[in-house]
């Protein structure tokens, strides 16, 4: 394990880590497991449904996630279908679960039309159960793909929140981002978001690409608040093998980390309060609504990421319990993710009724995981939470914490453990350090494809 004096010698960019472990950590399971079995002990009181579109207009040229531009006709008609099946499959082996929290994710959603859009939807309600007008429901999008009809469906439907991938309000950023996108488009998709009044608007941006300097940055983020978001995520640009920036091979102007102190002292003065290293929330959004992750109109039910399930629907979703984590298989690359579509359409309706890739924890997987998804967070790791869950303290299970008040990146407290600034910006740097070396392991042996 590398020790902490040496990671700090080194770039605070190591990944972004926004879960625990990482789909490259997963492999085929041998034997498979039965749905049924799978979740036959869990709670299903409070579960996370996530819905994935798989499908996007572009594919930017930092982009590493699971999905297809511009897929061939009636491509997204047969994944509509299949993912039905998939979803009749899961919900049958879950008995009678309660869904606390919806997001449609991608991918672009807002790439299908406003037809295939309504029968996607209606999976998480007819087949899944969820009640998308008694719970949050966040939806991503892209500018291009919004339209006052979409946006309206949408909002008819539940959904309170809506994730719009801004990344620049500058057309030469967003040209040398590999993103044939025009300011134009985004202020055309923000005013008619606004108009059709979603509770919780969220804008991402991009800080660290190619000609872009701290005030160019700090002028998107400027814009970004004029339209009054509730929520704004800031990242890291990131060069990730297979994709189009990848392959341009430019020796990028590294300017991220000023960016990022720039941007997080402006939004901060702007009345956002920090939530973690990247979310950045309207303190008044805070303040009406402490249960929850998002602004809404609703009260939420009780939904504990550390503690919770995720039920999975769609080729490039996850899903978890406390022991087994399980998905499709992942890649970037169009010809990997073509492959695993093709693989996925194909597959029979006996097929979804097993987990078949992921990821089994044992106690000190978990106990890893409820760091790693504490830490990060504003309200850091709550040493007291840790005691009831595991019985143990933290600092004696994971030492390596210890270390970070001595460098001044974290202050132990009797009851938690909360990061400091200068640990808060090297999030992307000690979420890693904190893995565990087996899941390091099958992350760097994982071939990217």
């Amino acid at each position: 394990m590398t020790t902490l004096e040496t990671l700090l010698r080194e770039s605070p960019y190591q990944s972004y880590v926004y879960a625990y472990p990482h789909k490259t950590a997963y492999r085929r399971l041998d034997p498979p497991v039965p749905l049924r079995d799978v979740w036959a002990d869990e709670d299903r009181e409070s579960l996370f449904l996530y819905m994935h579109v798989p499908f996007c207009e572009y594919r930017c040229g930092f982009c590493n996630l699971f999905t297809q531009a511009n897929p061939i006709e009636g491509l997204t008609r047969r994944y509509l279908e299949q993912t039905r099946i998939e979803a009749e499959s899961a919900r049958e082996a879950l008995v009678e679960p309660r869904f606390t929290r919806l997001a449609i994710g991608g991918g672009t959603p807002t790439f299908l039309t406003e037809g295939e859009l309504h029968q996607f939807l209606s999976i998480a309600t007819d087949v899944m159960g969820a009640r998308p007008r008694e719970i949050p429901v966040s939806v991503e999008a892209s500018p291009a793909t919004v339209t006052p009809a979409k946006l309206a469906l949408l909002r008819d439907y539940g959904a309170d929140r809506l994730s719009l991938g801004v990344q620049t309000f500058d057309d030469s950023e967003s040209s040398r981002l590999g993103r044939p996108q025009r300011r134009a488009e985004v202020e055309r998709a923000l005013g008619a978001i606004r108009d059709v009044g979603f509770p919780s608007l969220n804008l991402d941006l991009i800080y660290g690409g190619e000609g872009q300097s701290v005030e160019s940055f700090l002028g998107s983020l400027r814009r970004a608040v004029e339209w009054q978001p509730e929520e704004l995520y800031l990242y890291p640009l990131y060069i990730r093998q297979l994709t189009g920036l990848d392959r341009l091979g430019h020796d990028w102007d590294d300017v991220r980390m000023l960016a990022y102190r720039e941007g997080r002292d402006y939004l901060t003065s702007a009345g956002y309060e920090q939530i973690s290293m990247r979310m950045f929330q309207k303190q008044s959004v805070v303040a009406d609504s402490p249960q929850t992750d998002d602004a809404s109109e609703k009260a939420a039910p009780r939904y504990c990421c550390q503690a919770d399930g995720m039920v999975g629907v769609g080729c490039g979703a996850r899903s978890y319990t406390r022991t087994l984590h399980y998905s499709h298989e992942f890649a970037v690359s169009r010809k990997g993710v073509g492959g695993i579509l093709s693989e996925y359409l194909q597959r029979e309706p006996a097929g979804f009724e097993e987990a078949r890739h992921g990821f089994r924890l044992n106690p000190e997987e978990e106990r890893r995981r409820y760091v790693v998804l504490s830490l990060f967070q504003r309200d850091g790791l709550l040493r007291t939470e840790y005691r009831h869950r595991f019985q143990a303290d933290v600092l004696d299970e994971v030492p390596a914490i210890a270390e970070l008040e001595p460098a001044g990146l974290a202050e132990v407290r009797d009851d938690r453990i909360v990061l400091t600034d200068a640990g808060l910006e090297r999030s992307d740097a000690l979420g890693p350090w904190l893995f565990s070396q087996h899941v390091r392991r099958l992350m760097e042996d994982w071939e990217c494809h």
